[in-house]
């Protein structure tokens, strides 16, 4: 037994934004897909479209749903970080140069870093304070915890 569009759609929609919960948003690629699949779902469920133009339904409805989140997201300018419980410190890999640019480890992931305290040196091991983000930047502050001494950062020295 063959599966129908509807549930073909519908289980494209399930997978995309169960991948967009577990943080595999893709810049909201994911969210925008999920969101076109379901529409396409319910549209193949209410009316018999062939499978060429579902694919092209698809792909528009995808593109005009990406060009209004980036269009919203251009306007807004920053994006601001909704960091995780203890994810707002992150640890300098790279140090930052004069003009204030370095790599920070954050939420396991290396960064591209702008330090918005220039005058204030940030060696390799430093720990920073997350606050913002422009693009794929990251907008960090020297942290007043310093160096990174532990893997948890908060549990000081154990001997």
């Amino acid at each position: 037994m063959a599966l129908s569009s509807p549930l073909l759609w519908l289980g494209l929609a399930g997978v995309l934004l169960l991948l967009v919960l577990v943080g595999a948003d893709l810049d909201g690629m994911m969210l925008v897909g999920g969101l076109a699949a379901l529409l396409l779902a319910t549209a193949t469920a209410l009316l018999p479209l062939p499978p060429l133009l579902q694919l092209t339904l698809f792909a528009l409805l995808a593109g005009l749903g990406y060009a209004l989140l980036r269009r919203s997201s251009a306007r807004r300018g920053e994006t601001p970080i909704r960091p995780a419980a203890g994810a707002d410190l992150a640890e300098v890999i790279d140090p930052f140069n004069p003009s204030g640019e370095g790599r920070v480890r954050w939420q396991g992931q290396s960064w591209a870093a702008q330090n918005l305290e220039p005058g204030h040196r940030l060696a390799a091991g430093s720990r920073v304070t997350v606050l913002g983000r422009e693009g794929t930047r990251l907008q960090v502050v020297p942290s007043a915890e310093g160096t990174a001494t532990s893997r948890g950062g908060e549990q000081g020295d154990q001997g």
